[in-house]
């Protein structure tokens, strides 16, 4: 594993999200004087990070070990800002330091089911590929110009239709992105984020487990304990039938489940990228490609190291 915390594990999470923050941060970033002192770890120190955030060295220290009990509002917003966190990872440490009743002893649901009408919508957007997002990055629904553009899911077994798997399991999937490292680093940070709403959740603890054991690049980001949220933004493929695409994908969060999230992909009016994604989804699932997740990737561990 790539580190001691797991799903489930908030209070090692804690421990070292915060000491993953910490060491991101150069004394000149927070106004602190550096008078050159060799470090023998990088970033701030505790007492720094304390001085910035106005609390006690013993205080920040007790939370950076993970004891989290009766810490105010106010000073985990002022540790906060003396990490310089986003608002996504503010959200992160307020669910590790103060969890909902769901994520501090309630499982969470192992089934996940996509509204009849949601797929009807996705069916009926013919010419934009989307898809609908669950927790854990698993695919829940998606329509046939999706499946042209990133492959048939519907050959794959439920349980490889995930993220999580494709970008580090499957080989063709990992050809599709040029910018393969954003994307896995993406995917890293929204499972993160999963983990902490639903730490209880044995089928993403397994999930975890197994991208952990299976590829060496899932214990790198995981272990850089980085949270993302879906949201929008270009990306870059690389098709075998179309050749190379820029497109941009826009999330849109369903209703009546926080966890699930419905992604669309479209391309500049004009561009060439627009007429080979117009060319893509006219030839439908005869377009895709095999995208097992068993097959070993070239050069990239996927079987359990020694």
């Amino acid at each position: 594993m790539p580190s001691s915390s797991t799903p489930g594990d908030r209070r090692a999470e804690l421990s070292e999200f915060l000491r993953s923050r910490r060491s991101r941060l150069k004394p000149a970033d927070v106004g602190v004087a550096d008078y050159g002192t060799r470090r023998r770890v990088p970033g701030l120190r505790r007492e720094e990070l304390a001085q910035v955030a106005g609390v006690s060295v013993s205080y920040y220290t007790h939370l950076e070990q993970g004891n989290s009990a009766n810490v105010s509002v106010e000073v985990l917003e002022a540790i906060a800002r003396a990490l310089q966190l986003t608002d996504t990872e503010r959200a992160y440490l307020t669910q590790l330091v103060k969890p909902t009743r769901q994520a501090a002893g309630k499982p969470a649901p192992r089934a996940q089911r996509l509204r009849p009408a949601v797929q009807q919508l996705l069916d009926s957007m013919t010419d934009v590929p989307a898809y609908v997002n669950g927790l854990r990055m698993d695919i829940l629904g998606w329509n046939k110009p999706a499946a042209a553009l990133f492959g048939n899911w519907t050959e794959l077994p439920a349980q490889e239709r995930n993220w999580g798997r494709l970008i580090f399991l499957s080989p063709a999937t990992r050809d599709l992105f040029l910018d393969w490292e954003r994307k896995a680093r993406a995917v890293t940070g929204i499972l993160r984020v999963h983990a902490g709403s639903h730490p209880h959740d044995p089928q993403l603890a397994a999930l975890v487990g197994e991208l952990s054991v299976r590829s060496e690049d899932f214990r790198r980001l995981w272990a850089a304990h980085e949270v993302r949220r879906k949201s929008h933004g270009p990306m870059r493929l690389r098709h075998p039938l179309v050749g190379d695409l820029q497109v941009s994908y826009e999330t849109f969060p369903l209703p009546d489940d926080p966890d699930q999230m419905m992604v669309t992909y479209h391309a500049e009016p004009g561009s060439e990228s627009a007429a080979a994604l117009r060319l893509l989804t006219s030839w439908g699932t005869d377009a895709t490609t095999p995208i097992s997740t068993n097959p070993t990737v070239a050069g990239h561990e996927t079987r359990p190291p020694g």
